[in-house]
């Protein structure tokens, strides 16, 4: 089974509040008007993933992706594509469009970060520690 796992830290400026993306940075700081970003210092970057993984989107293959914070998970599918280019040594960002960039790790994504449970945005807000793990199906 293709897995990979991405560590990174809430932030008192995360708000959940997009409509269409969700977004890990290894910045240590965000502003306010981040409102895609659920976590900051990620311990990888779109470009760091496996060279498996990477094989796996660049096929068009799909991907479950589990987000933990303490005890709350929250889950949502999305998929690869040929057009990826998986470059961006500082972001990971999942998307519910199809546009694709340097920072684009999966398109079609089933769930954006307004999505994710308020009572985990709370959690981030307060510095909680974050883990995603991406599977591919």
């Amino acid at each position: 089974m293709i897995k990979e796992i991405i560590r990174a830290k809430g932030h008192p400026n995360i708000t959940g509040r997009h409509e269409t993306t969700i977004e890990v940075t290894r910045d240590p700081e965000i502003s306010p008007r981040a409102d895609c970003i659920i976590g900051v210092m990620a311990d990888k970057a779109v470009k760091h993933i496996s060279p498996e993984l990477k094989e796996h989107l660049l096929a068009g293959g799909k991907i479950e992706v589990m987000i933990s914070v303490e005890d709350s998970l929250f889950s949502f599918e999305a998929r690869g594509s040929p057009k990826l280019k998986l470059l961006s040594d500082k972001e990971i960002v999942f998307r519910k469009s199809t546009y694709v960039d340097e920072r684009t790790i999966a398109i079609e994504a089933t769930a954006a970060a307004k999505d994710v449970p308020r009572p985990m945005i709370e959690m981030l807000k307060k510095g909680k520690s974050l883990l995603i793990e991406i599977r591919a199906l």
